[in-house]
């Protein structure tokens, strides 16, 4: 008998979690790389429960090590990962318990482990009866409570002492939806109105002038005028830093580590899509995600690969008046939107990427052209990544000067500007906007 469509979703989602924990691939790759059993119908569902499962993966884990007597052999990774995925729908989603169990027990012979389906059943139903003690011993480890990792969790305690606590209960959310509306073929009021009538709800983002948000997500595909380039899926706070940069029409913009583009086509719009931009990232596959999002808003821009510690060929020729610099960075700000790098980042990972910052700021500063400005943004909240690399460089650069950002959102740091990830609010990001000195 065929594998029913909810055990086909299940065993793919194990995969999918198996693929991030086993082999350390992003979440985003892994979804991407569904086979071709997992239709459209079925992706939803699949991405829902990896999602979840790696937000609560710290519970999960816990509460399966109570319910196996044993450990599981290393070659049954998606064996684990399935029996996350069953908790998980049972834990957290209004899926109900026997489709959920029945489809998880199902989805063991989808994996060719057929032999585990009691396994599964088992453990499954002894949580259903247990689940208040699983509980309550689970939660017991520190790591489980706040599903986020020891090591983590103390950085963002030291950094954050009066709102760590807030950041994490925001970080283990599903975002919400925001939109930036392209002001080059209309205006928020219009769109928040064409919404209205297709039965979508949406309010307007109060720091963003052209962000609204969704009260539910939906599809790009549902989503009026998308595809005519109307309106871009970005954050609300990731949508503060093109203003901040102040582009002039006629400018010449660099726009580095641009992928995917969301920052670059928001510069465009600002000036009338009259710059002379160029976008630049070190990987093609993620530069074709620019291309798509330009060619979708009708927009223009010089897209070329090249490594910004390293410049060098048409791009390092001459100056730039307005450079953008979205370094690579842990992505703390943004865990929500990607609950992977709660497990796929290392404490060692952040002094590597500080020095990648700084190596990117040294190498792209002598692009700016006297008089000109630089935004260096990251989507982190660690202040190592921040304020203090900011500092660093201008100690070092004696024609560099901060300029401040006077803004009624995010928190002014010792240099720049921070916003916290909140439950229904944007994202984490820093910004700080420098200045060459005039020759």
């Amino acid at each position: 008998m065929a594998p029913s469509e909810g055990a086909r979703a299940r065993a793919a989602a194990a995969r999918v979690v198996q693929a991030v924990l086993g082999r350390g691939r992003s979440l985003t790759e892994a979804l991407e790389q569904l086979d071709a059993l997992d239709q459209e119908r079925d992706r939803p569902l699949v991405q829902e429960l990896s999602y979840g499962a790696l937000r609560l993966l710290p519970r999960l884990r816990a509460i399966a090590a109570q319910l196996l007597s044993k450990p599981l052999k290393p070659e049954d990774g998606d064996l684990e990962a399935l029996i996350l995925i069953g908790l998980y729908q049972l834990l957290a989603t209004r899926i109900p318990p026997h489709a959920a169990v029945a489809s998880s027990v199902a989805a063991t012979r989808v994996l060719g482990k057929g032999w585990a389906a009691k396994l599964v059943n088992a453990l499954l139903r002894r949580f259903q009866r247990e689940r208040a003690a699983l509980l309550t011993q689970a939660d017991k480890s520190e790591e489980a409570r706040w599903l986020f990792p020891a090591w983590l969790l103390d950085r963002l305690q030291t950094a954050w002492p009066q709102d760590w606590q807030e950041i994490v209960a925001a970080s283990n959310t599903q975002a919400p939806l925001w939109l930036r509306v392209n002001r080059l073929v209309g205006d928020r009021e219009a769109y928040l109105k064409q919404v209205a009538a297709a039965g979508i709800a949406a309010q307007p983002a109060p720091q963003a002038p052209q962000g609204l948000v969704l009260d539910q997500p939906l599809p790009m595909a549902r989503l009026p005028g998308f595809a005519a380039g109307q309106v871009s899926i970005q954050d609300a706070n990731a949508q503060l830093a093109a203003p901040l940069l102040g582009v002039r029409p006629g400018e010449r913009v660099l726009d580095v580590c641009a992928a995917p583009g969301g920052k670059t086509a928001h510069l465009l719009e600002l000036a009338d899509g009259q710059l002379e931009l160029t976008a630049l990232d070190i990987d093609p596959q993620r530069l074709d995600r620019v291309r798509d999002n330009l060619q979708r808003l009708s927009l223009t821009a010089t897209l070329l690969v090249g490594d910004a510690t390293e410049p060098g060929g048409d791009w390092a020729q001459g100056t730039y008046d307005r450079i953008l610099l979205d370094v690579p960075c842990s992505a703390t700000g943004v865990i929500r939107r990607h609950p992977d790098i709660k497990w796929l980042r290392r404490p060692g990972d952040i002094e590597a990427l500080c020095a990648r910052q700084a190596r990117m700021l040294e190498a792209i500063w002598p692009l700016l052209a006297p008089g000109g400005t630089l935004l260096y943004v990251t989507c982190s909240l660690l202040p190592d990544e921040n304020e203090r690399q900011i500092r660093a460089f201008l100690s070092r650069h004696g024609h560099a000067s901060e300029v401040p950002i006077a803004a009624d959102w995010g928190l002014a740091r010792t240099s720049g500007r921070q916003t916290l990830p909140t439950v229904g609010g944007g994202d984490g990001f820093y910004f700080a906007r420098l200045r060459k000195a005039m020759a």
